[in-house]
């Protein structure tokens, strides 16, 4: 009995312990995902989700995303722009999940930005392709978790951190 006591005062202590992730360690967190997984509701109103592929970020707020134009999400976008947007790392008990809208894009300077070589291979039109299209998701609000707490974002705060940053991609920078 004396052994169960100690483990749960331990554990006792260990919540007490709340710390909240800076700013940094989410952009970190966006940073060295390679996807994330957007919500959307779809055509009938029924919630799904999808895997993306998503490593150009201007700050925690803004996130560019390629996809095919006729995905059933880029179709429910045009009707419903009301999203959602988690990173996470599963390895570190990390998540952050971003609320707010899309909007889709069509415009050359957006596809060139995210166009890679071998990309032909989805697009065989190349960046003109009309199936290609870019997803713009821009966040209003955020809740994010860690094994030691967790917390919420506003909209200020979001902006206050993003203020003055530009697309770049993250994920090429977590590799030098």
């Amino acid at each position: 009995m004396k052994y169960g006591m100690r483990c749960f005062e331990a554990t006792e202590k260990k919540r007490e312990v709340k710390k909240t992730m800076t700013k940094e360690e989410l952009m970190n967190l966006i940073n060295r995902s390679l996807f994330a997984t957007i919500g959307y509701n779809d055509e009938q109103e029924r919630p799904n989700v999808r895997r993306v592929f998503c490593t150009w970020h201007k700050g925690l707020g803004s996130h560019l995303i390629s996809t095919n134009t006729s995905s059933s999400h880029v179709q429910a976008f045009i009707k419903n722009n009301q999203a959602c947007l988690y990173f996470s790392d599963d390895s570190k008990f990390e998540g952050l999940c971003l609320y707010g809208k899309v909007i889709v894009h069509f415009e050359y300077e957006y596809k060139a930005l995210l166009w890679h070589d071998g990309d032909e291979k989805y697009y065989p039109k190349g960046i003109e392709d009309e199936d290609y299209c870019v997803v713009e998701f821009i966040a209003d609000s955020a809740r994010y978790y860690r094994y030691d707490g967790k917390g919420d974002l506003t909209l200020e705060n979001i902006a206050d951190f993003d203020k003055g940053r530009n697309y770049e991609d993250g994920y090429a920078k977590t590799l030098d």
